[in-house]
């Protein structure tokens, strides 16, 4: 169901150089790419989905999406596409943002209404995924502040200072945030998907 004053961003970045190179989220997965399953689950709860990547936006075309990139704080890690999230969902007039890594391909339906309220960050299996998260759109400030600033720009970090909450998702059986970093990942996603995830 569709929540009102959500923004999405589906993080697209990684490189698949331990499956032979190019994006990641273009790999296919059961007849579609990675990218396009996610964009599906998304789009039940939001019309409003951006995609963060650096490079040329054209090989992001078929999903006419917005394709950001990171602008002033290129180079500094995943919370640079973050950002730049949280000021595009702050042009939509959107309160809150949910991301998801591009390499995620089986985030489960009703992710953001899940976690909700932000500030919040999905765990499952005994692992906190820090980049599944619901931001508040009015804490672009304080990152936007600890980008400019030396030392460590984590993402956890980042959740501790505005006091992320922990949003735990059962297995099953699978993880539903497995991350696709490799080649026996991408052949565990494709035989859930096959079994009908």
């Amino acid at each position: 169901m569709p929540m009102n004053g959500l923004a999405a961003l589906v993080l697209a970045g990684g490189q698949a150089r331990r499956i032979g190179g190019g994006d990641k989220p273009l790999l296919d997965l059961a007849g579609q790419s990675m990218l396009g399953h996610i964009l599906a689950a998304l789009s039940q709860e939001t019309e409003q989905i951006a995609i963060s990547a650096n490079g040329d936006p054209a090989r992001f075309a078929a999903f006419a999406r917005p394709v950001l990139g990171d602008g002033a704080f290129a180079g500094q890690g995943p919370l640079a596409g973050v950002l730049a999230g949280l000021d595009w969902a702050a042009e939509l007039g959107a309160e809150v943002l949910l991301t998801v890594p591009g390499d995620t391909p089986l985030i489960p339906m009703g992710l953001a209404g899940a976690l909700a309220p932000a500030p919040a960050t999905a765990t499952s299996g005994g692992r906190a995924h820090h980049l599944v998260a619901l931001w508040p759109v009015a804490a672009r400030g304080t990152l936007r502040r600890m980008l400019s600033e030396p030392g460590s720009h984590g993402v956890a970090r980042f959740g501790a200072t505005i006091a992320c909450r922990f949003v735990d998702f059962p297995l099953r059986p699978w993880d539903p945030f497995l991350n696709v970093n490799t080649a026996a990942d991408l052949a565990a996603a494709r035989a859930i998907m096959e079994d009908g995830a």
